[in-house]
């Protein structure tokens, strides 16, 4: 244990207290003991590679090539994506996968490669296997985009599940990104990343590594071409990179290296190769859409850990309301509950929550529950007695119901990867919508047991149903937020099948978009805290969760005015926008930090509000697409080496481009520009990329760029949809892509498109139908250029 994590051990045994800070102490002895008793040593162990090639044989979309030590089974699938798993593993079970899993393509074929090893070839990628197990992706053109190393395992000689290794080459351009939530991105630089979902247990910042969300998912671009590669494995792991070099002169490239060790699980992955867009969309078809939010939760949300009572919610709403500013939903933390027990209420502050509830959404506002998954272990609380009966909670070697200490006290876990406990979850909600409710969010779901030395979660030992195929928390840890988001989100469908669960979650895996999406955590209120909130958003984009966010103004601590101001600034342009603080730690409304931010931060949120038709297209193309709503700069040019490298700006959608401001006192900064003409969207300066370019960013406002020719719909005064269109460079054309909000229900989103030019001195815009082109419908405002339709 290092001395952060000391200090953060010592704080959390504060805040329980003196009697429950022992408990936790006890409970993080017995949890040491119980894994003591349960897993012996390994003890030898055996290493194994493939060895020698012996035979292959063809299969729909490829084929199994044998080698004297194991199997390699390789499919490529119908649109593009390969899989291929060694010593008989397949695709499923997964908890990744949306079912069905792709069908092999039927013009892919297994056939002899050169050197005596084998190849599959099919129209977007090629697979090679050589004779020793070394396995190539190739371009259709040739191009090596990643080569594994033959894989090594270590297996215990009295069996039991074995320790695996790969190593992998890639260009020495090449740049990684993904691997869940990680807070020194969005570029991965070279050290080495955890694959442990983990309560940092206090707030962290740049740096602190793994934290809650953590996924074997990389991306990879080079100049070559862009990659994302998944391993399967729900076990704990270890990934290091190493950026490569390029020679100079007529010196050797050095590549780039990746060497990922887990602990356990099948060795297995999928490959998907292409555009970042393309490489997006097929990663969603395999793992599943994502769930579209309620457009409410598009709007500005307001938490806080410490309202006090009902009252103090009801002063911020009105708050919000009697200033003129925008509020969308208030988040009742863990201080709204009863002695912090899950699914109740403390009836002496929180006398009326339904009254509160429809109060505050008459006001426009809804009430949206923390749900923890800990449950207070001790008869006459509802929660427990009910899961008892049914055998709900995890379970010890021995038989005995696993206990932790959070901050009801003593508790017991559900078994999330039971699907009879996740139905039986799913139904408590009815408690939570009874009250007023319209969403939740899951938070300690790591899950969380409160240890002041080692890792604060469960046994490695303690025993999960897996399905039904039975396993203990090494295999479990990781999905348990995953399972647990899917109960809720499955239960929220079933008690109100016509409208769409809001829900998040603090912890999760690959996947966790189909059921919502997540936050940041306790991120740290200072710059640095600011500038990770950006890369965690980025790089969860980019592993295929689109909806996330910050807590605004970090956590822990007092941000100063600077720093709030332009952390709201930030946040109205991320998908999840949140105010949050601790016990503590402050308050986050605007008014609190002076007239002047009040100002500018009302300002943003008129913005935001105005965007709203914005991101909810941007909140449906990304289920239809697997499209983020925030992008790096390099989305559209992977090619661009310097775009590669800028982790201070993003791409909101395709059609604007956010350089918050990161840092303290800048009035002016400098942005790398991708190619094309760009607008100021204040000024209406035009700027010409790729390039560098330094733009103003007073304090009432951070930089926003509008590519031209782009069609973005905004809130008109009147409420409705008005196109707000960017002229296009004379002689090129645009246009730009409309889902009008079908609702909060299920109904199908229609999408309009709209196709933008110069004619006779004039920007046209027209709306694109199957039979033909036609004037558009909706009121259009030109900016950049003279005329209109």
């Amino acid at each position: 244990m290092d001395g952060g994590e000391l200090v953060r051990s010592v704080g959390r045994l504060r805040t329980l207290g003196a009697r429950p800070g022992l408990r936790a102490v006890r409970w993080a002895w017995r949890r040491r003991r119980t894994d003591a008793v349960a897993r012996a040593g390994r003890g030898a162990e055996l290493a194994r590679v493939p060895g020698p090639l012996v035979g292959a044989q063809a299969a729909p979309g490829g084929g199994v090539v044998r080698f004297a030590r194991s199997e390699l089974r390789i499919v490529v699938a119908v649109g593009g994506a390969v899989f291929w798993g060694w010593d008989g593993a397949g695709p499923e079970p997964s908890y990744a996968l949306a079912a069905p899993v792709p069908e092999p393509d039927p013009r892919a074929g297994l056939e002899p490669d050169t050197d005596g090893g084998w190849r599959v070839v099919s129209q977007r990628v090629t697979v090679a296997v050589s004779r020793l197990g070394a396995v190539e992706v190739r371009t259709p053109g040739g191009v090596v985009l990643r080569r594994d190393l033959p894989p090594r395992w270590w297996e215990p000689e009295g069996g039991g599940p074995g320790r695996w290794s790969v190593r992998t080459e890639v260009a020495a351009d090449a740049r990684f990104f993904g691997l869940g939530g990680r807070s020194a991105g969005p570029r991965l630089r070279d050290g080495a990343y955890r694959l442990w979902n983990t309560d940092p247990g206090g707030s962290f910042g740049p740096g602190d590594d793994p934290l809650s969300v953590t996924m074997p998912v990389q991306l990879v671009v080079a100049d070559a071409g862009t990659h994302l590669v998944f391993h399967d494995s729900t076990w704990d792991g270890l990934v290091t990179l190493r950026e490569g070099r390029e020679g100079d002169g007529s010196g050797h490239d050095r590549p780039g290296t990746v060497e990922l060790r887990m602990s356990g699980g099948p060795l297995r992955c999928w490959v998907v190769v292409g555009t970042p867009a393309r490489v997006l969309a097929r990663w969603s078809r395999l793992t599943g859409p994502a769930a579209v939010p309620p457009s409410w939760a598009l709007g500005p949300q307001h938490a806080r850990w410490g309202f006090g009572d009902q009252e103090e919610v009801w002063r911020v709403v009105t708050g919000y309301r009697e200033r003129g500013l925008a509020l969308s939903a208030v988040h009742l933390d863990i201080d709204h509950l009863d002695e912090r027990r899950v699914f109740t209420v403390d009836r002496a502050r929180f006398p009326d929550l339904p009254g509160l509830a429809a109060r505050s959404r008459a006001a426009g506002v809804r009430l949206v529950s923390i749900v923890d998954p800990a449950v207070r272990a001790g008869r006459g609380d509802a929660v427990y007695e009910s899961g008892r009966r049914i055998g709900a909670f995890v379970r010890d070697g021995r038989g005995r119901e696993v206990r932790g200490e959070v901050w009801p006290g003593a508790c017991a876990y559900p078994d999330f990867t039971d699907p009879v406990v996740r139905r039986w979850w799913g139904e408590w909600y009815a408690e939570r919508l009874g009250l007023g409710f319209s969403g939740v969010w899951h938070d300690m779901n790591e899950p969380v047991a409160f240890a002041p030395f080692g890792e604060a979660t469960l046994p490695r030992s303690a025993r999960h149903v897996l399905e039904g195929r039975g396993g203990d928390h090494r295999e479990a840890h990781n999905v348990y937020g995953l399972a647990m988001a899917r109960a809720g989100y499955e239960g929220l469908r079933r008690l109100r099948p016509g409208e769409r669960p809001f829900l998040f979650s603090r912890s999760g895996w690959v996947g966790l978009q189909r059921y919502g999406g997540t936050w940041s955590g306790d991120v740290t209120s200072s710059w640095a805290g600011l500038r990770a909130s950006l890369a965690l958003v980025l790089g969860l984009g980019l592993c295929g969760v689109p909806y996330s966010g910050p807590d605004v103004g970090g956590f822990d601590g007092v941000p100063s005015p600077e720093l709030y101001l332009r952390w709201f600034q930030l946040g109205a342009y991320l998908p999840l926008f949140r105010t949050h603080s601790a016990l503590g730690a402050g308050r986050r409304e605007p008014w609190e930090f002076g007239p002047m931010v009040l100002e500018h931060a009302g300002a943003a949120l008129v913005e935001r509000e105005r965007l709203r038709p914005y991101l909810v297209t941007l909140a449906h193309l990304a289920r239809l697409t697997g499209a983020p709503y925030v992008r790096p700069l390099w989305w559209d040019a992977p090619g661009d080496r310097e775009l590669r490298d800028c982790g201070d700006a993003f791409l909101l959608g395709d059609a604007l481009l956010v350089a918050p401001v990161l840092e303290p006192g800048v009035a002016r900064r400098t942005v790398r520009l991708p190619r094309g003409r760009w607008y100021d969207t204040v000024s209406g300066r035009a700027y010409d990329g790729p390039g560098r370019v330094l733009l103003e960013a007073p304090v009432s406002r951070i930089p926003v760029l509008a590519r031209a020719g782009s069609v973005v719909p905004v809130r008109g005064v009147d409420g409705g949809i008005e196109l707000e269109v960017w002229a296009p460079v004379p002689g090129r054309k645009g246009g730009g892509l409309v889902v009008p909000d079908p609702g909060d229900g299920w109904e199908r989103a229609e999408i309009e498109r709209y196709a933008v030019r110069w004619a006779a001195g004039r920007v046209v815009v027209r709306r694109v139908r199957g039979d033909g082109a036609v004037r558009p419908d909706r009121p259009v405002r030109v900016r950049g250029g003279r005329g209109q339709r």
